[in-house]
C-alpha cells in the first residue's frame, strides 16, 4: 500500500511545500506594498495627526487598506481553487475536493497572516511625529 501511494504523497508534499512557500512570498509581498504606502503617505498621516487624528483612526485607515487587499484575494483565490477541483481531486485519497473544513480554515488562515502583514506598517504608521512628517521632503 505504502509502495502505491509513494507518488501521490510525493506530490502532495512537493504541493505542500510549495504552497507554504506562496503563503510566505504573499505576506512578505503585501508587508512591502504597505509598507510603501505609509512611507508614500507619511505627510498625509502627519496632517491628519496633526488635525487631531488617534493613532487608532490610523491604525484603522491602513489596516483597512490593507485587509481590503487581502480580502480581495481570498476570494479570487477561493473561487479560483474550487473551480480548479476536479484536476486535484486524483490526488486527494478520502478527502473530497470540495471539504468544507478546508475551504473554510484556509482562508482563515490567509485572513490571520495578511492581518499580521498589515499590522506592522499600519502600527508603525501610528508612530509618526505630525511635525517630522510636515517637514518631510
Amino acid at each position: 500500500m505504502a509502495v502505491t501511494l509513494e507518488t501521490r504523497r510525493f506530490a502532495v508534499v512537493l504541493l505542500g511545500i510549495f504552497g507554504g512557500l506562496a503563503l510566505l512570498l504573499a505576506a512578505i509581498g503585501l508587508y512591502g506594498v504597505l509598507a510603501f504606502a505609509v512611507t508614500q503617505r507619511t505627510r498625509e498621516i502627519g496632517i491628519h495627526m496633526a488635525l487631531g487624528a488617534q493613532a487608532r483612526d490610523v491604525l484603522g485607515m491602513v489596516l483597512k487598506q490593507g485587509m481590503s487587499l487581502v480580502l480581495f484575494g481570498v476570494v479570487l483565490g477561493v473561487a479560483g481553487a474550487y473551480a480548479l477541483t476536479r484536476l486535484m481531486q486524483s490526488l486527494l485519497f478520502e478527502v473530497s475536493a470540495t471539504d468544507p473544513t478546508t475551504f473554510a480554515l484556509v482562508p482563515l488562515l490567509l485572513g490571520i497572516v495578511g492581518f499580521v502583514a498589515c499590522y506592522i506598517p499600519a502600527r508603525r504608521a501610528t508612530k509618526v511625529d505630525p511635525l517630522v512628517a510636515l517637514r518631510y521632503e
